[in-house]
């Protein structure tokens, strides 16, 4: 098997998680390692391009609710919808009460159940009222929460695909990228995102410092809960499970980052 580049892990996550026109080159165990990696990466170019079209129209004069609600936009454009599509799907499927084969039935139809859809409703409520708080104390405290929630929502997906974590189907996304990633490189990614993250937050004093690290940790925990019982009822990870653990990563951070 040819050695894998950097560039692989970088086109695999930016091919697999975004729109963004790259090619993935490689579709093998190696090259989704890399990929899950690299996909904190790929949340703060999309978090940064969410921030731009939230700054763009507070500096053209429209108030924090309308820049919130172009930032939630832009993310569910550049992931296709894919994670708040995940979002529905496992909702559907947890709320069913089915059996695991049933449920994972009920995830791959087309449509969205109710389950799916009160979900979907609540998360991108709570999303876009979190963010026009943020906006509305200052143009970089909004822009900082959009970057933010958007990396530690990819974060959550390296801790997912981490070794250990089975798949709940021989095929698919989650398939092809459960238990690729070491745990001490899902932890060594768990760190840098937590550090930078605060790190960033320093410009806004000590306090916004503990808040920020705090907001990543509880995402991060918010979305271990999930996978966990997703594992035990589906019997391991789906690419619809990966969507709903970025979206309950993103939401959570948001709304720690709206606190006090």
């Amino acid at each position: 098997m040819p050695r894998t580049s950097p560039l692989d892990g970088l086109r695999f996550a930016f091919g697999t998680l975004t729109v963004f026109p790259v090619r993935v080159t490689r579709w093998d165990r190696q090259a989704a390692r890399g990929g899950m990696l690299c996909a904190p990466l790929a949340g703060l170019a999309v978090g940064a391009a969410a921030a731009a079209a939230g700054l763009v129209l507070l500096f053209l004069g429209a108030g924090g609710p309308l820049a919130a609600v172009a930032t939630v936009a832009v993310p569910a454009v550049l992931t296709r919808g894919l994670h708040l599509d995940g979002l529905a799907d496992t909702a559907d499927g947890l709320g069913s009460g089915k059996p695991a084969e049933d449920a994972l039935r009920i995830m791959k139809q087309s449509d969205i159940g109710p389950f799916g859809v009160i979900t979907l409703v609540l998360a991108l409520l709570a999303q876009a009222a979190a963010l026009a708080q943020a906006y509305d104390a200052s143009w970089a405290r909004g822009a900082c929460a959009a970057v933010v929630s958007a990396t530690v929502a990819r974060l959550a997906l390296t801790l997912a695909a981490r070794s250990g974590v089975p798949a709940a189907r021989p095929e698919g996304l989650g398939a092809a990228v459960a238990g690729v990633v070491p745990i001490r490189g899902a932890l060594l990614a768990g760190v840098a995102v937590t550090g930078g993250a605060a790190a960033v937050a320093a410009v806004f004093g000590p306090y916004d410092v503990a808040r920020t690290a705090l907001a990543v940790l509880l995402s991060l925990a918010g979305a271990e809960a999930l996978l966990r019982h997703c594992t035990r009822r589906f019997g391991g990870i789906t690419g619809d499970v990966f969507g709903g653990l970025a979206e309950t990563a993103a939401t959570t951070a948001l709304v720690v980052l709206s606190l006090g």
